[in-house]
């Protein structure tokens, strides 16, 4: 075992109080790697004037906050809360930039309130064409939205604007692992996993390909174009398309007021 990884060891096993200066040194160190790979696998949906150096600084600032704030008493691993931290520090940054204009961003709105319509009338996740038929455009004006309204998938639920103060941060406090003991936050993860598990099922299978070898193998969009024999482009449309039914889906569930956020 390497002095680093000796370092995580005793980390998780001890008050974070008690941690020393040298301590909190060798874990940056040991998870430099870690933020670099997911800094990376965000800026490669981004435009190029976005510098991966700036991801990484605020990815080391997400690193630092979860030193900081990580519970060894809680029943989860410090990497896990690490990753969250440095995503969500990363994503921040983003929105601080306001990298995303105003536009592109009214029309994400409106393809989602869209979805999140249909998914009301038609008890079910609408298809593609339904989608385009609601917004009255073609299939190629509805590829070209979706284009367009790709980066604003990278945004936290935080963002969502369909969502009350109440909802997020009920969720936020889902996907951090508080309170775990408590029943209610019990029911609302078997509740979220439900359904972004019945989400994902319903997506068309090479979304949920891309899906799976994105976020589970760690795969980069070149990569799965070339699994899938498509365009590194078109990779990053059926993930945009798949975030979005996902996002419209769970905006839906809390709309019915299918999620306890007491």
């Amino acid at each position: 075992m390497s002095k680093n990884s000796a370092a995580i060891k005793k980390y998780e096993s001890k008050d974070v109080k008690k941690v020393s200066a040298n301590d909190k040194d060798k874990l940056i160190l040991e998870y430099s790697s870690l933020i670099k790979f997911i800094a990376q696998k965000i800026a490669v949906r981004l435009p190029s004037n976005i510098e991966l150096d700036d991801l990484i600084s605020a990815g080391v600032i997400g690193l630092m906050d979860a030193i900081d704030k990580y519970d060894p008493t809680r029943d989860n691993k410090f990497k896990t809360y690490a990753e969250f931290r440095i995503r969500g520090a990363i994503l921040d940054e983003l929105r601080a930039q306001d990298w995303v204009p105003r536009s592109i961003r009214d029309k994400a709105k409106l393809l989602e309130r869209t979805m999140v319509q249909l998914e009301a009338d038609f008890g079910r996740s609408p298809t593609d064409e339904e989608v385009a038929a609601a917004l009255k455009i073609n299939m190629d004006e509805f590829y070209d939205l979706i284009n367009q309204v790709r980066p604003v998938s990278l945004l936290s639920i935080d963002d969502q604007q369909t969502f009350s103060n109440v909802d997020k941060k009920s969720i936020l406090n889902i996907l951090e692992g508080c309170k775990l003991n408590n029943p209610f936050n019990q029911l609302n993860i078997k509740t979220v996993k439900d359904c972004v598990t019945q989400a994902i099922e319903e997506l068309p299978e090479r979304q949920r390909l891309v899906l799976s070898l994105y976020y589970y193998e760690d795969l980069n969009l070149k990569e799965i174009g070339k699994v899938l024999r498509v365009t590194e482009s078109r990779v990053s449309q059926l993930h945009a398309q798949a975030v979005v039914k996902l996002r419209a889906k769970l905006a839906a569930t809390l709309n019915m007021g299918e999620l306890d956020v007491a």
